[in-house]
Parts: structure tokens; sequence; C-alpha cells
């Protein structure tokens, strides 16, 4: 049985964030390693004009996280109660929190998520507009991922309450695992190399489920010998606890509508860059640079958002919340420092960066190379936002997120993309200046929020 680890509520500050960070940060970074790989391959060989595969596998995951993100609110309201409770040493109410989402979790997504979606997929997949040569490589992908899905989510809800808890390097571990396993599975389906079929896309899907059930059963078995800080249940049962989910839910539901929020605003997006000339270069473009390339920037402030969350939860659930907050103006300026780096790449050799994608031909290159000198900028607007985000939902504060994000990502983002459309002058570029400003805008609102002070007292506890 691990014990808590103490460095995260007490001592250096920038060694308490840094402890939490690297873990993290890495773990994004090799999470993401598997999407760069997949539209390496099915840019390669795939044969699809235009790059259609490689804009299907964009579309069809950005379809998959609007459908499910809500489902993963259950996990950050996990997670704010299980810092909390990791800072205060409370390991019963912390493992029983675990559990009780745990098993929500297994019943919302097999027996709601995986038949709605899968007889749903083809209407969404018209709804954002998909051209007529992106579909066909589109639905089977999406179909799978809804009906086969549950391990990935699972993996992501162990993932943040490790986390949470104060043990990063388990997750990174599995994580490691989790992606070598999807590279090799993939690499082998997509390709058809030996005597496997040539699968394409659906090979992207299959290597991303299959890998993560390997990863989870791992979870779960480390729990169940007493190996990690949360443990098994003194007590199991099959219906979860509604006053744990109630809790749980109050916190994480501003966190889920902010995620549907941002991903609706994206699927939006989509349909704008849908109706612009040559459309299937342009949503190609976009979902290598925004969805692949930009992640060197969003996963790494995905991460810093976590460790912000967990530093700050520990914290306040140890009684000082104004360290907490310390901690996460320090994950704010880490990530701001990193997006500044891959921004200079993105600047000084967006061609090479496109070539490794087989985009170096046609509008694509041109589209790429303008919307990746955006995301030079947009990017440390991003990674400074999220890290104060997260400083604010491990306090549990969720719903001055959820706002900011209603603000930046529906009104301004589609706004602009809707007055050019309304006025016939819309244009990639200027849909790629939507993105800058709405990042822009999202960093100024959430820095007003973070600089005051009521929001680090939110009461957050279970009966």
């Amino acid at each position: 049985m691990k014990t808590f680890d103490r460095d995260i509520v007490s001592g250096s500050v920038y060694r308490s964030v840094w402890k939490l960070t690297w873990p993290v940060t890495l773990l994004n970074l090799i999470n993401g390693a598997h999407g760069f790989v997949h539209q390496i391959l099915i840019g390669h060989f795939v044969v699809a004009e235009h790059n259609a595969a490689n804009a299907a596998v964009g579309m069809a995951w950005q379809v998959f996280l609007v459908v499910v993100v809500f489902i993963a609110s259950l996990f950050h309201g996990m997670n704010v109660l299980i810092a909390r409770y990791a800072g205060r040493q409370d390991r019963e109410n912390l493992s029983r929190v675990a559990f009780h989402a745990f098993l929500a979790s297994v019943y919302i997504l097999v027996f709601i998520m995986a038949p709605l979606g899968y007889l749903l997929a083809p209407h969404l997949l018209r709804f954002v507009e998909t051209p007529p040569d992106v579909y066909p490589h589109a639905l089977p992908y999406l179909r799978i991922m809804f009906t086969c899905g549950a391990p990935l989510f699972l993996m992501f809800m162990f993932t943040g309450a490790f986390q949470a808890s104060g043990e990063p390097k388990t997750p990174l571990k599995l994580g490691i695992l989790s992606t070598i396993l999807n590279i090799i599975i993939s690499s082998v389906l997509i390709t058809g190399a030996g005597p496997f079929p040539h699968l394409g896309t659906v090979g992207a899907a299959l290597g991303t489920v299959l890998a993560a059930t390997v990863s989870v059963s791992i979870a779960i078995g480390l729990i169940l010998r007493r190996r990690m800080i949360i443990l098994p249940p003194s007590q199991f049962t099959l219906i979860p606890d509604l006053s744990i989910l109630k809790v749980i839910t109050r916190i994480g539901v501003p966190t889920g509508i902010q995620g549907v929020l941002l991903n609706v605003g994206g699927v939006f997006l989509l349909r704008f860059i849908g109706t612009l000339e040559n459309a299937a270069a342009a949503l190609a473009a976009y979902t290598i640079c925004y969805s692949q390339l930009f992640n060197l920037v969003s996963w790494v402030s995905f991460g810093l958002r976590s460790a912000a969350g967990t530093v700050m939860g520990q914290n306040i659930g140890a009684g000082d919340p104004r360290r907490g907050k310390h901690g996460v103006a320090i994950a704010a300026l880490l990530g701001g420092v990193w997006a500044a780096f891959i921004g200079l790449f993105f600047w000084a050799v967006p061609i090479e960066l496109l070539g490794l994608f087989g985009a170096v031909e046609g509008p694509v290159r041109a589209y790429g190379t303008s919307l990746l000198h955006y995301l030079s900028l947009s990017g440390i607007f991003l990674a400074t936002a999220l890290a104060l985000t997260g400083g604010l939902q491990g306090a549990g504060e969720t719903k001055l997120p959820m706002y900011i994000a209603f603000l930046t990502q529906i009104v301004i983002l589609l706004g602009i993309c809707s007055y050019y459309q309304g006025m016939g002058a819309l244009t990639t570029e200027r849909v790629w200046m939507a993105i800058l400003i709405s990042h822009g805008s999202r960093l100024l609102l959430t820095w007003l929020v973070f600089r005051t002070e009521k929001w680090a007292h939110t009461v957050v506890e279970i009966d």
C-alpha cells in the first residue's frame, strides 16, 4: 500500500509543480504520438484524393469527442474530490469516490453510449457536412470508437484518479505501454502488413481501443492488489452511491458542458470549413495542423492543466489555498514558454512538418502553412489559459470556465465565421484568424477570473 506524497503540499512550490508536471506532460505527449503515427500511415498508405482519409479521422474524432465529452465530466468531479481527500490523507473516502465513479462510467459507456453512438453515427457525420469523399473513411472509424471505446475512456478515468491522488508515474508507465501497443497494432492493420488485411482508418480505430483494453486491465489489477493509494472498496456493490454521484455531478457537469461547448465549436468550425472551396484540402490541412501538429502544444497544456488542478486541490485539502494558487501560476508560465518554443518550429519549418503527413502538394500545402503560422501565436494563449483553468477547476470552481468557454468558443469563434460567411467572404485565412482571436479572448477572461480570491474557497464535500 503506497503512502501519500507530502511533497505536493509542503516544501518548495516549484518542486511540487515539477513533480506532478513532468510525468503528466510526458504522458500526454506519448498519448498523442499514436495520433501522429495514424495520420502519417494513413497519409502514405491509404489512397485518397486531397488526403480525404486524414480528414476523415479528424472529423470522426471531433464528432466522437462532442458526444462523449460530457461523460468525462464525471471524471473531473471525481478528480477534484480525490485531490481534496489526498490532501487530507483520507484514503477511505478517496477510494469510495473512485469506485463509484468507475461503476457509473461503465454503465453509461456500455449501455448508453455504445448502442446510441452506432445508430447515430451516420446522422452525426451528415450534420457536420462531411464531404462525399471523406464519409466512407469516417463512418466505420466513428462506429468502432462508439461501440468499443469504453476502455479508452476508462483509461482516461484511471489516469486522472491516479494523478489526483499524487501518483503521476503509474499512468505514465501505462500510457507508454498503451501507446506502444497502439502503434504496433495500428501499423499492422492500417497498412495490411503480413497476413493481416489492409483496413485503413478502421485499423487506426481498432489499434486505439485494443491497446487501451490492456492498460485498463492492468490498472484494475494494481488497485485490487492494493498497490496504489486508491484501494478496492470495503464493500463491493453493483449500485452506484447516489450521494457521491450527486457531488461529482455538481462539480463535473459544468466541466462537461464546457467540454461540449468547446467541441461543438470545433464541429461547427468543421462545417464552416466544409463549405469552402477545396473543402477536402482545407479539412485535411486543419486535421493535420490543428488536430495533430498542434497537439505538441495542446497535450502539454492539458498535462499542465491536470497538474495545476492537482496542486490546487491537494493544497486546499491541506488548508493552504494560497500555495496552490502560486503553483498554478508556475504551471501557466511553463505552458507559455513551451508553446513559444514549439511556435518557432511552426513558423520556421512548416513545409517540412506537413511533409511528414504527405501533404506537400496542391492547396493542402498552402492552407497548412498559413494555419501553422497562426497557431505559433495561438498556442501561447491556449497553453497559459489551460493552466489557469486547471487551477480554477481543481478548486471546484467549474462554472466560470464554462461561461468563458461559451463566450470564446461559441460567441466569438463561430460569430466571426458566421459574419464572414454571411458577407460571402469566408476564407481559410479568416477561419484561422477566428481561432487565434478566440484563444486570445479565452486567456484574457481566464486571467481576469484567476486574479480574484473567491473561487479558491469553493466548498466541496460528500456526505
